[in-house]
């Protein structure tokens, strides 16, 4: 069955995450100051390993990525976060 699925983000420089094969990766926002990323997903599909990279503003993108996810902020817009889906992964 389709159903949009939450996967809290540790803040880290690459969190895995596990999810159903052929997730959609649909937004990533803060909710109650902790990073959560949100994917469609059919829940009868087998579970698959996701890796993202977890960039701060300012800093160097040096690796392959499948395309950027969605900016996240803490500490009251003190710190600013960018999410990408690492390529192989």
């Amino acid at each position: 069955m389709t159903r949009i699925f939450k996967y809290p983000l540790l803040v880290i420089d690459e969190p895995e995450v596990i999810m159903p094969e052929g997730a959609k990766i649909l937004c990533v926002q803060t909710q109650y100051d902790q990073p959560v990323l949100w994917a469609l997903v059919d829940d009868a599909k087998p579970l698959k390993s996701k890796v993202f990279r977890i960039v701060g503003t300012g800093r160097a993108i040096d690796f392959e990525t499948e395309g950027y996810v969605g900016t996240f902020q803490v500490l009251e817009g003190g710190l600013v976060f960018h999410v990408f889906e690492k390529k192989g992964h």
